[in-house]
């Protein structure tokens, strides 16, 4: 079970949001640079309200941001956001590693045990 201290600070809008395949693909869009929500919806087999409807929540999750540019909304990656879920990650998987290395560390064979 994790500790309390990595339940604070969990990302769960981020994580909730990155569950779904298309709004992954959509992040992995804007890791090229900011695009129009026209030419995210010209990617996908899907509907330009649909691609809008990702957004937001990718949005609300933190992980992209948008502005205005005329007739458009552009959309970019949040920095601040996916930072903060990065750590959230690196946090998880450094308490789980010190845990694995402490299990191998008290279960592995003694030098010199005999063996038998």
């Amino acid at each position: 079970m994790l500790q309390k201290s990595m339940m604070t600070g969990l990302p769960d809008l981020a994580l909730e949001a990155l569950g779904n395949a298309e709004r992954r693909r959509m992040v992995r869009a804007l890791a090229d640079g900011p695009r129009s929500v026209g030419e995210l919806a010209a990617l996908f087999p899907i509907s330009r309200p649909a691609v809008s409807r990702h957004l937001a929540q990718l949005e609300r999750a933190r992980l992209v941001t948008h502005r205005p540019q005329g007739t458009r909304n552009v959309y970019a990656l949040d920095a601040a956001g996916l930072t903060e879920t990065a750590a959230w990650l690196a946090g998880f998987w450094d308490e789980a590693e010190a845990r694995l290395r402490l299990l191998a560390e008290n279960t592995a064979p003694k030098k010199g045990a005999r063996r038998g």
